[in-house]
């Protein structure tokens, strides 16, 4: 069966969002790393010492989804954790190991963004990040 055009915006946005997670996970396969992983490794790469609940805002992600995916990559030994002030509270940082993987995603993913563009041609992409990061924003706004 062919993909449905849904009458419902949150739909249609979670089957974008899966198409094009499947085909930045289709190419950064090779480095063994999924896109979520990837994300919260550069995120770490550029912000060392960020805490679950700081990355789980930063991502707007659900802190059980975040300590999951943290515990993959966290059991690869890509990322390691200090304890904070409160005991309950981790820093995150990435491992040389980490840091070399994600070394090894970046020319994928990079290859992965071109890929998307090349698809998405006639669409103006600097406006459609313009769009989603409004919705996340007001999102973000309205919890506050």
């Amino acid at each position: 069966m062919k993909p449905l055009k849904l009458p419902c915006y949150c739909g249609s946005i979670r089957q974008a969002s899966r198409v094009v997670t499947q085909m930045y996970d289709k190419a950064l396969k090779p480095s063994g790393v999924k896109i979520t992983q990837f994300g919260i490794l550069r995120l770490l790469s550029h912000f060392p010492g960020l805490t679950t609940g700081e990355m789980a805002e930063a991502l707007v992600m659900d802190s059980t989804t975040l300590t999951r995916t943290l515990k993959i990559i966290h059991d690869s030994k890509w990322i390691e954790s200090t304890p904070g002030e409160d005991r309950r509270e981790r820093h995150w940082s990435l491992t040389e190991e980490g840091k070399a993987r994600l070394q090894e995603a970046v020319p994928l993913w990079k290859s992965a963004q071109k890929e998307f563009a090349e698809m998405m041609s006639d669409v103006d992409l600097d406006e459609l990040t313009k769009s989603v990061f409004q919705l996340v924003q007001k999102s973000a706004e309205a919890v506050a």
